[in-house]
């Protein structure tokens, strides 16, 4: 396994989450891609002995959640084109592909190339080695896609930079057409709880920063319009689950602790 860094090194917790939802809640999430690299994961991850039902359903909803997102823009742009920045070891492709719809994973080189070890290629889910926050991603999908609408995704990437950092990539990819956006985030008490959550998953080294109390005005602030900002259980099917772990998501989504938020950019 490569060296990563201390946040790429996260990049295996929403894995476990996926294979576990899959194994026990498949009416939650189902990722028999995730499932099928079960096998093939390092026996020594951190966490993987720590975790809680709740701190391996919270990965496994956020696919859940971006799976959403993701089918609804598709039915909208079935030409359209998917970019996953900070992909990791995420399957969203293999859960969602349309026969159509071309799709690129965003990350850095290490993760990159681990992933393509692990997954594998395929013609429609392209890879491009590069900084997330950068442009040359941006720069090189327009290129190869001059008018497609783009779906922008960021699965538990945010929280690891600062809110200028975040808030200039969204000003940055207004120049580019057509470009909605979609993450997930936490309010400020929920991000005083994600520190906890972090240190049961093994990685409390991981500094965090960026949260969002309000929506329209993060959007407002990159003349973004906000298309959606909602609680992160809102859809998630509570049966079976522990009733702590159902009692912790209810308590998260009414103080609107872990939210998803959608947005819109257009120049």
């Amino acid at each position: 396994m490569p060296d990563f860094s201390t946040v790429e090194d996260t990049l295996f917790v929403p894995m476990l989450g996926r294979i576990y939802a899959n194994e026990r809640f498949p009416h939650i999430l189902r990722d028999q891609k995730a499932l099928e690299l079960k096998k093939k994961l390092p026996n020594d991850l951190k966490g993987q002995n720590t975790q809680t039902q709740y701190t391996l359903m919270a990965g496994a909803v956020r696919s859940a959640n971006m799976d959403r997102y993701i089918n609804d823009f598709i039915k909208r742009h079935p030409d359209g084109v998917i970019v996953e920045l900070g992909c990791g070891l995420e399957t969203a492709f293999y859960r969602n592909d349309n026969g159509r719809t071309l799709w690129y994973e965003v990350d850095l080189l290490n993760v990159i190339e681990y992933r393509k070890n692990l997954l594998g290629t395929h013609e429609r889910d392209r890879t491009i080695v590069a900084d997330a926050f950068g442009e040359e991603w941006i720069q090189q999908i327009r290129a190869e896609n001059p008018t497609a609408p783009l779906l922008v995704t960021a699965s538990g990437l945010f929280y690891y930079f600062e809110q200028d950092k975040v808030l200039g990539l969204f000003r940055n990819l207004k120049k580019y057409g057509k470009v909605e956006v979609v993450f997930d985030t936490v309010n400020a008490k929920g991000m005083k709880r994600i520190h906890k959550y972090m240190k049961q998953v093994g990685h409390a080294d991981a500094a965090m920063y960026f949260y969002v109390d309000n929506g329209e005005n993060m959007a407002s602030k990159v003349g973004a319009k906000l298309l959606a900002e909602e609680p992160y259980y809102a859809h998630t099917e509570k049966r079976g689950l522990k009733f702590v772990t159902s009692a912790t998501m209810k308590a998260s989504d009414r103080f609107n602790m872990v939210k998803m938020i959608h947005i819109f950019l257009n120049s």
